[in-house]
Formats: C-alpha cells, sequence, structure tokens
C-alpha cells in the first residue's frame, strides 16, 4: 500500500503554516519516515496572486492534484479556518482520510463568519486601511494567553510574529461544496482551546466519522505534537 502524503491546511489570520505544523512535521517524519507539507494559502498573503476562501480551496486542489498524478493518496490535517478550506475544495480522489483539529466541517451555504457568529466571546477583528481583516486588540501577550497559553515563551513570541491580515472573503464566501462529506475523518475537540469553544468543536464534531478529546488549547500540532502523531498513525497502512 502506497505511504500517504500528509498536508496541513492552516488557520485563518496567520501565515507561514510550515512553521505551526514543524514540530508535528518533525515528529511524524521521525517515528513513521511519512513526509508532510503545509499549503499556502493566497487569502493570507502567502501566494503573488491573493484571494479568497475560493482561492484558497483552489490551493488545496491543487496539492492534491500533484499527490494524485504521482499516484498517491494525502491525509489532510485542517485546523479551525482550514475545515472550511477542505469544505469548499469539494471531494478528491487522492484524499483518504480527514483530520480536523478545532476545526468546522460546514454544511454548503456557510460563510466562516456565520459558523462563529455565536460564540460567546468572540475573537475580535476589523477592517484595515486596505479592507483586510486583523485581530482587533491583541498583543504578544494577550495572543499567546488566548490561543498559544500552553506554549512555551518563545513559541508564543514566534506565533504572534506570524499573525497577518487576511482577505475578507475568506470569511463571508459561502460555502458550494462538502468536501469532508463522505470521507472517513478524525475530529479533534481541543478541550482547553481558549479560542473556539468546546461546544461549537463538537457540534462539527458530530458531522466526522469519529472525534477524539485532546487536553490542550488551539494548536496541539504546534504545542503536542505527539498527541496529533497519534492520531495520524491511526490512519496509516
Amino acid at each position: 500500500m502506497t505511504t500517504p502524503t500528509v498536508l496541513f491546511v492552516h488557520g485563518a489570520l496567520v501565515r507561514d503554516g510550515a512553521w505551526w505544523w514543524r514540530p508535528t512535521a518533525a515528529l511524524l517524519r521521525d517515528r513513521t519516515g511519512v513526509e508532510s507539507r503545509a499549503v499556502a494559502l493566497p487569502s493570507c498573503g502567502e501566494t503573488t496572486d491573493g484571494g479568497g476562501l475560493a482561492e484558497d480551496a483552489a490551493a488545496l486542489r491543487r496539492a492534491l492534484d500533484e499527490v494524485a498524478s504521482a499516484d498517491g493518496t494525502a491525509i489532510v490535517v485542517g485546523h479551525s479556518y482550514g475545515g472550511t478550506v477542505i469544505a469548499e475544495a469539494g471531494p478528491h480522489p487522492a484524499v483518504s482520510h480527514l483530520l480536523l483539529v478545532s476545526s468546522y466541517l460546514p454544511p454548503v451555504g456557510a460563510t466562516q463568519g456565520s459558523i462563529t457568529s455565536d460564540e460567546p466571546d468572540p475573537v475580535a477583528v476589523r477592517q484595515d486601511a486596505d479592507g483586510r481583516i486583523v485581530v482587533d486588540g491583541y498583543d504578544e501577550d494577550t495572543f499567546g494567553a488566548r490561543f498559544l497559553q500552553d506554549a512555551d515563551e518563545r513559541t508564543r513570541r514566534e506565533g504572534w510574529s506570524r499573525v497577518t491580515s487576511q482577505d475578507v472573503r475568506a470569511f463571508g464566501t459561502p460555502t458550494t461544496a462538502t468536501g469532508w462529506s463522505g470521507v472517513d475523518s478524525t475530529a479533534v475537540v481541543c478541550t482547553d482551546d481558549r479560542s473556539t469553544t468546546v461546544a461549537l468543536q463538537r457540534a462539527h464534531a458530530e458531522r466526522a466519522t469519529r472525534s477524539v478529546d485532546l487536553p490542550t488549547g488551539h494548536h496541539p500540532f504546534t504545542t503536542r505534537p505527539d498527541l496529533v502523531v497519534e492520531q495520524l498513525e491511526a490512519f496509516l497502512p
């Protein structure tokens, strides 16, 4: 059986998905020999062409096409907004499994903004002078306390340096597909998450094949790669 490739789709309002994913990528390679990479999201300014949700989904489809062209299969890991990207990317024959980490499995017609609209303490955002969405009212300390409370000081600092603006269309474009439907999937519920409530995570996890609780904050692939690799190992031949 062919060893799969792991593709990581990061969340909203950050850049450099490879940095966020690096601890898990290194441990996964050491334990299993499986290679992985992060998908660059145009809406976060990670490509020169830019765009919103549609362009992010197209970037994921291109990565999956590359895997398929080599007769391979892919495990796709979506974090937070990354689950909405997976949904919009639609079904793809290269996808063997999905791992959704504190993420979403939205129905057709949902927007990223509507998914989180009922949260009791939503992450504050605003539009900047260029009309892009940015986090509002955070600094290195408050960002770290909310999103990376289980990380060390250096990781919090480096995470804050990777916060970025994002195209408003990433938040306001309704999904037109359900790429999670019909695919074996595990939803990871991060029970110490201070960004996304456990209730919202569980509501979306009900659409997955199975769910598992991890005692982590919002970014376990950065802070507890061992726990994430354990979940990925369950998918490996």
